[in-house]
């Protein structure tokens, strides 16, 4: 993940365990300091939310909450829920450490459209024939969390896959199809790397040497796939973080465009401009005015 920027020295939440599960009741006892304004995770977080009221700000749209809905939460993502008291669900928060490094629990986190969505929806609606399979799974890991025998985590790690499993069989067969070709598999892992380096890295050369393959192949697939080529969905990842950071915090461009890998302003400013469409000082103004 990227280095802490001033908004996450304020406003990131970090778990010290790699796995957690709580109702969302106890969330809004317990952590309710943390969760009353925007602020990010350095870990994955999965929000049930089985029947609530209110709405669910998500980077820069607010989603009105829906009963029977998950949101996925990826590393980085600014959100901020706002539910009513009576709100019934369940928040899962784990690292991608604790769920293993092994190819199909890779998959799990980069391939099944949980996480790392980038221009769909994060919301999901759970149909209720999968809703009780998933929450048996939610039961247990929620028994066996409150438990500290032997081999405690491989158990709670076995239901999280089964639970993000079926979470899984939620979207469309097409889109498993889809996810499925090599194509499709080659922009999952570009995506990731983006996810991993865009501070650093911003030239297509960079990512294709990483993925072993040319510049030019890395555009057309990323193009075939997406509708765009590989260097704007760097552009686009460089702008979402510069808008997160303008939105929810106080820093200056000068400390943003550090932060983001730019040692001269203008040329920030510039890049801003021509990627998002307008300067950098016109939109957190009328951020600010909303």
């Amino acid at each position: 993940m990227p280095d802490t920027s001033p908004l996450l020295e304020l406003k990131e939440s970090v778990v010290n365990v790699p796995f957690e599960i709580h109702t969302m009741e106890w969330i809004g006892q317990n952590r309710w300091q943390q969760n009353e304004i925007p602020h990010r995770h350095n870990y994955f977080v999965i929000i049930w939310v089985k029947k609530a009221s209110g709405t669910h700000l998500i980077d820069l749209e607010k989603y009105e909450l829906e009963d029977n809905t998950v949101y996925c939460i990826t590393p980085g993502q600014v959100h901020l829920l706002k539910a009513n008291d009576a709100a019934d669900g369940y928040v899962i928060s784990f690292t991608a450490e604790f769920l293993g490094a092994g190819e199909a629990n890779y998959d799990l986190l980069f391939n099944t459209g949980l996480f790392y969505t980038f221009s769909s929806s994060p919301v999901i609606k759970v149909n209720e024939e999968v809703s009780a399979e998933m929450e048996d799974a939610v039961a247990k890991m929620m028994k066996e969390f409150g438990n500290f025998f032997l081999l405690r985590a491989e158990i709670l790690r076995g239901f999280l896959k089964i639970f993000l499993i079926y979470l899984t069989r939620q979207f469309d067969k097409p889109h498993a199809n889809e996810a499925a070709s090599k194509s499709v598999d080659l922009v999952k892992h570009f995506f990731a790397l983006i996810e991993k380096h865009y501070t650093t890295k911003k030239m297509v050369a960079d990512y294709a040497e990483e993925l072993a393959v040319t510049p030019n192949h890395l555009n057309e697939v990323v193009k075939k796939v997406t509708g765009f080529p590989a260097s704007h969905h760097i552009q686009q990842r460089i702008i979402l973080e510069a808008k997160r950071q303008a939105v929810y915090s106080n820093v200056t461009m000068k400390e943003i465009a550090w932060h983001l890998g730019f040692d001269d302003t203008a040329h920030f400013s510039k890049f801003f401009k021509n990627a998002s469409g307008e300067s950098f000082s016109d939109f957190r103004a009328k951020s600010n005015a909303l």
